[in-house]
């Protein structure tokens, strides 16, 4: 983990982070790497997911060092320094004793910079009478499922699939925007229609994304699944679609249902790769790029899910200060390829 220490004011260069910001980059903050489910694609932004600690219990995620005052101290510093779109991760974020303190306690923040929480549904109506007193902006619920048997099968879970749709009620009546997300996979294939049609009875936006290899799922790559398919039905749908390939992250096709925005997140419409991605052996395996920076509960910060030595450890700067400063000349570093 790279750590940094004191930098000259005037040695900062903020270009880097700000232009990321520009092209609408995460800033995804991860309470915890726990999860009371255990989905087989999981990547638990960057630690070990719940699956493999299933499977082998020798497998466990880093130690939790961060704080509510740390994460608050974390989070100003990088949205004052530019960054603006804020989504709290996990695992699951809600299975998290950080999750209400540091929610309930989110800094005001402009109309050019949100914050959105990320779910998989199960826990919202336990926590909902203090989520609807928080700044969240948007809930975005993972629904890769619609039957129990589907759920069981990739979320490796005995809940039932209502308790899924009860959350995403208890979402809507707790927070101005809900969304959903559904990964595409052989498992699911035949439900997705049925999704599709959930959202769109509920006016809800939805996005469909192409399953990411990474090192936690290569033995289920099988389930993989083209978005062709999708596209091609949802075309029978309407004839509002549109491209999106600015920014960073992958490509998306938008379509535009009686009002109601669906997305599709499509690898073969580019992505955002930058300095450090050009010498990267994992190059091969990338399909994304770079398009979030991850804050993790060990207080490390890294730029790509792949490279875990790229990670900044922020826990030293905590006490120090600048740390804003540190974070900006290592997306400096990570975008002209010198880290």
């Amino acid at each position: 983990m790279q750590e940094l220490g004191a930098l000259a004011a005037d040695a900062v260069d903020f270009t880097a982070l700000q232009n990321f910001a520009a092209l609408r980059g995460q800033f995804r903050v991860s309470f915890t790497p726990r999860c009371n489910v255990a989905c087989f694609f999981c990547h638990n932004e960057g630690d070990v997911p719940p699956p493999a600690t299933r499977l082998d219990r020798s497998q466990q995620p880093r130690p939790r060092v961060l704080g509510p005052e740390d994460y608050l101290t974390i989070i100003g510093s990088v949205m004052a320094a530019g960054l603006k779109r804020v989504y709290f991760t996990g695992g699951e974020p809600l299975v998290s004793p950080l999750a209400r303190p540091v929610l309930e306690q989110l800094p005001e923040h402009g109309p050019d910079a949100s914050y959105t929480l990320i779910t998989n549904g199960t826990r919202v109506r336990t926590h909902k009478a203090w989520l609807s007193r928080t700044r969240l902006d948007k809930i975005k619920v993972s629904l890769h499922y619609f039957s129990d048997e589907t759920l069981r099968s990739i979320a490796g879970t005995q809940y039932g699939i209502d308790l899924v749709l009860d959350g995403i009620e208890a979402a809507r009546e707790s927070c101005p925007r809900v969304e959903l997300n559904t990964l595409l996979l052989s498992e699911n294939q035949d439900e997705v229609p049925h999704i599709l049609d959930f959202a769109l009875d509920r006016r809800l936006p939805v996005q469909f994304i192409e399953l990411v290899g990474t090192d936690f799922n290569e033995g289920r790559a099988a389930s993989a699944v083209s978005a062709e398919g999708l596209i091609t039905y949802l075309r029978t749908l309407t004839r509002d679609e549109h491209t999106e390939v600015v920014g960073v992250g992958q490509g998306r096709r938008v379509f535009l249902i009686d009002g109601v925005e669906i997305d599709v997140i499509h690898r073969n419409l580019g992505r955002h790769h930058v300095g450090q991605c050009g010498t990267c052996p994992r190059r091969a395996d990338c399909v994304e790029g770079f398009w979030a920076l991850r804050l993790d509960h060990n207080g490390g910060l890294q730029p790509c899910l792949l490279r875990d030595d790229l990670r900044l450890d922020l826990v030293p700067l905590l006490a120090y200060g600048r740390l804003a400063d540190n974070v900006a000349s290592h997306v400096t570093a990570f975008t002209e390829g010198t880290l």
